[in-house]
């Protein structure tokens, strides 16, 4: 006889609006802040920063969290773009504020959240699946189908 399964434990994590929305989906998480202009490919949604640890990988129909932008102010161009295109994410998550990652949000138009209660990038893991409440300030883990960091 095989043992019941656990239960998921409740993962709630609390932030600041950034761009009032709801959005359901599976989250990537980068562990590093992610350059926009020539950071990512948004014709694709893709990483492409060489050195980063995420190059590669599509952001695009996902949950993005990540610590924040790092780069010039263009980095707000490149993410509108990827609206613009059909290749954005569909949420965002980030740790610390900057005009950089608010701007790159709200030009985006998706939910987005930042300044939260505890490090999302640490707490999250890429292929879970959240609900991002960003009217009311709230992420709640759904599903947690990522691997351990």
């Amino acid at each position: 006889m095989s043992a019941p399964p656990t239960a998921l434990p409740r993962v709630v994590l609390r932030g600041r609006t950034v761009v009032p929305g709801v959005v359901t989906g599976e989250v990537l998480v980068s562990p590093e802040t992610i350059s926009g202009w020539g950071g990512i490919d948004p014709a694709t949604g893709t990483i492409i920063e060489a050195r980063h640890p995420l190059a590669g990988v599509c952001f695009s129909g996902r949950i993005l969290v990540f610590p924040g932008a790092k780069g010039s102010s263009g980095w707000s161009g490149f993410f509108q773009t990827t609206r613009l295109l059909g290749t954005a994410p569909i949420g965002m998550i980030f740790a610390v504020t900057t005009t950089k990652a608010a701007l790159g949000a709200v030009v985006t138009r998706v939910p987005a959240l930042a300044d939260l209660d505890d490090d999302p990038v640490a707490v999250l893991r890429t292929g879970d699946r959240i609900r991002l409440d960003a009217d009311a300030g709230v992420v709640e883990l759904l599903e947690r189908t990522g691997e351990a960091p």
